[in-house]
């Protein structure tokens, strides 16, 4: 399954995950005036064995398959700091 990547131009941090490239129609109009302007980032394969930093791959393909978008937000303020090290060496495990 193909995900399109935005971000928030409004909301640091927080991004939306498409179905389908500029298909912002899934998105609830109150949704998309908090989040601002949305700028394409990137296109990814969410296959089963795809990992994501911060996120679960399964949960964002089934909101994509369920409802055609998922928002991911930043993490809490007392959620432990993301180490992109410990993630490349959890992938190679």
């Amino acid at each position: 399954m193909h995900a399109f990547v935005y971000k928030s131009l409004r909301k640091a941090d927080t991004f939306v995950y498409l179905a389908a490239r500029d298909a912002f129609e899934p998105l609830p109009e109150a949704t998309r005036a908090q989040l601002g302007g949305l700028e394409f980032v990137l296109e990814v394969e969410l296959t089963p064995e795809r990992r994501l930093a911060r996120v679960d791959a399964a949960k964002v393909r089934d909101a994509l398959a369920e409802r055609g978008f998922f928002i991911q937000v930043p993490p809490p303020p007392d959620a432990p700091a993301y180490d992109a090290g410990e993630y490349y060496r959890s992938r190679d495990a």
